[in-house]
């Protein structure tokens, strides 16, 4: 028979988790919006600072030198801050699916027989 105390527990343990589930994806997003925030920021002061240096340059080679230098160091300076907002979007992916893992796994265990023990039709 239904029991309804055992599906109100069920539903409110499953709206629990989901509230905290959203807690920690707004947390993340913003952790997230604010590294990129900082990124730009860092970036845009990088690119007027050079851009000030290259104004004051005298030479066509001083200048050549000056900005395959920029361009390096913003590459590398990109492929960092990329990497470290993917691994963010990870960690976030990873903490959003925890609570779940466990209800997950136990719904898709499989009840009953297993393939070994099955025999074949005749």
């Amino acid at each position: 028979m239904f029991n309804f105390d055992e599906a109100n527990k069920k539903g409110k343990e499953a709206m629990d988790t989901a509230l905290k589930s959203y807690s920690d994806v707004t947390k993340g997003f913003q952790a997230i919006a604010a590294e990129a925030a900082e990124y730009s920021k860092k970036s845009f002061q990088d690119g007027v600072t050079h851009f000030e240096t290259l104004a004051g340059v005298k030479s066509f080679e001083a200048a050549f030198e000056l900005q395959s230098g920029f361009v390096k160091s913003s590459y590398e300076n990109f492929v960092a801050e990329a990497t470290k907002l993917g691994e963010m979007y990870a960690d976030l992916a990873k903490s959003v699916y925890k609570p779940y893992e466990a209800p997950i796994a136990a719904a898709t265990k499989a009840p009953g027989k297993t393939p070994a023990s099955v025999a074949p039709a005749a």
